[in-house]
């Protein structure tokens, strides 16, 4: 008689190896006296130039290590627009630009009110300061850290003059990451990358170090989740996945616990597989409901990104550390304690969205990318069909509220005005999107509609919350509630979005929730 596979059995498992799961293995797994299985889906990064070289970071945009989440169709968006998500270990920290914020005290200060408790500016940039070796100056910055933070070097001249011309404009010279949230100013980025230009990604500064030489960590590549187990008392024990032979499927169980670290769309897809989510959708689609949790797949939040460009008068760099080296922030009303805009300056044509709908492009332009940072629209992620290999149902509702277009519209005028003055008078030639001819708020916002991007932030989709708060999947100590042994470690988890761009915030909610689980 043929033997059945043993289920194979570890300590924890972490489904994910992502921007937050690789941070929660390699923490756990310190502790050799606990053992540590990490399934990532994609492949792995290590030695892979493709994903290591930040500078080659836009090749990996709708290529093999991509998602790629096409949108439902927008009402006041771009429905041709597409999700990158990293099918990759390190996950979108292998896939993104590696621009590096600390999150304003204002943002984790807001989560705390809204019933996170733990989660306050006091709590979570300590978590900051381990993770990082920061080449910047302040004694509240972390200096032997796995994730080497630094400063964008001052090397491209039509940068340079951005920054004057920002000034002119009211917008001053202000460096980011000090301590102080900038409400308005611009400066070079600081970005998670090594010298050499190798992205320090989590991959990378947490796995890489310890994969071959920690025994009790199992690090295992294109292995995708199908569902999480659950005994009749709704204890999660463990996940099947899919065979490496693709066709069957195999299961590894967790003692302790289970942490899902799949992203702000394939968190709450895992979830609904399994039977979380919001009751009625999960019938439709034929799965019988574990919890009633209607908030996994809910509170889509993001980055809408808008972009205007012009062709360059002057021949544009031809290096660069990742061809987005400045990030400019405005407020577009008085009294406001964070910023509600900002821009990244790029310097290459971004036509990734215009082209296509006719406009004109250049092989010699450089462009601005006004994204509303505090985003009002909701969306949400849902289940296609009741197969995991179907890609879910990702509707941003971009642009569904008036707060959002009014900020856009402020921000491409606003872009103009910064280009028009003296200092890129020898840089800023013909504007190429959405053109001179385009001023009428209709103009822009057909535009808008039209063309818009997304800075790749989707978060929130299973966010934490009180205990007592039933539209909070989770308690703010990570774990799902309704059921035991689970917990959800990545960016799904923010109540809101941060207004800064959220990859070391997502790593450090890997610190915090490496703690939560060492502490409990």
């Amino acid at each position: 008689m043929p033997q059945e596979t043993p289920v194979e059995e570890f300590d924890y498992v972490v489904v994910g190896g992502g921007t937050a799961g690789a941070v929660v293995a390699a923490r756990l797994s310190e502790d050799p006296s606990v053992t540590v299985c990490l399934l990532e889906a994609g492949p792995s990064d290590v030695g892979d130039d493709n994903v290591l070289r930040l500078d080659r970071w836009m090749g990996l945009l709708e290529s093999g290590y991509d998602w790629d989440y096409p949108v439902e169709p927008q009402e006041n968006g771009n429905s041709f627009m597409r999700h990158a998500r990293a099918k990759v270990l390190g996950g979108c920290s292998s896939h993104n630009s590696c621009i590096a914020f600390w999150a304003p005290a204002e943002d984790l200060d807001e989560w705390a009110a809204r019933g996170c408790q733990g989660w306050s500016a006091a709590d979570c940039f300590p978590l900051y300061q381990r993770l990082e070796s920061n080449d910047a100056p302040g004694d509240h910055h972390g200096r032997s850290g796995p994730v080497t933070l630094r400063t964008v070097p001052p090397r491209d001249p039509c940068g340079v003059a951005l920054l004057e011309a920002c000034a002119a404009a009211g917008i001053p010279t202000t460096p980011f990451n000090t301590g102080k949230t900038v409400v308005r100013g611009a400066h070079w980025f600081q970005i998670n990358c090594r010298p050499d230009g190798t992205r320090s990604s989590a991959s990378v500064s947490y796995l890489h170090p310890v994969m071959e030489a920690r025994r009790n960590l199992d690090v295992r590549t294109g292995l995708q989740a199908k569902r999480l187990n659950f005994t009749p008392s709704r204890r999660c024990t463990g996940v099947e996945y899919l065979s490496p032979d693709l066709f069957h499927s195999r299961t590894v169980n967790a003692r302790r616990e289970v942490v899902v670290s799949c992203g702000a769309i394939d968190t709450p897809k895992l979830l609904m597989l399994s039977g979380i989510g919001p009751a009625e959708h999960l019938r439709e689609v034929g799965i019988e409901p574990l919890v009633d949790s209607r908030g996994v797949g809910e509170n889509l939040q993001d980055h809408p990104e808008g972009v205007i460009m012009w062709e360059a008068k002057q021949p544009m760099t031809t290096t660069s550390t990742q061809w987005w080296e400045i990030g400019i922030f405005a407020d577009t009303e008085p009294g406001l304690d964070r910023p509600d805009l900002m821009f990244h300056y790029g310097s290459v044509p971004f036509d990734m969205n215009t082209y296509r709908r006719g406009y004109p492009t250049s092989s010699n332009a450089f462009c601005l990318t006004p994204n509303v940072t505090r985003a009002r629209s909701r969306g949400t992620v849902r289940l296609r069909t009741r197969d995991f290999r179907d890609k879910p149902k990702v509707d941003p509702r971009y642009f569904t509220h008036a707060h959002d277009v009014r900020v856009m519209t402020h921000g491409l005028r606003l872009a103009r005005e910064i280009a028009a003055q003296a200092p890129m008078a020898s840089w800023a030639g013909v504007e190429l999107a959405p053109g001179p001819a385009a001023h009428s708020d209709e103009d822009l916002l057909a535009y808008i509609r039209d063309t818009h991007n997304t800075v790749y932030h989707p978060a929130c989709t299973v966010q934490m919350g009180a205990p007592g708060d039933d539209a909070a999947p989770l308690d703010p100590e990570l774990r799902v509630k309704g059921v035991s042994g689970l917990r959800v470690a990545d960016g799904s988890v923010m109540p809101f979005l941060t207004t800064v761009n959220p990859c070391i915030t997502t790593m450090m909610i890997g610190e915090k929730c490496a703690d939560l689980i060492r502490g409990g």
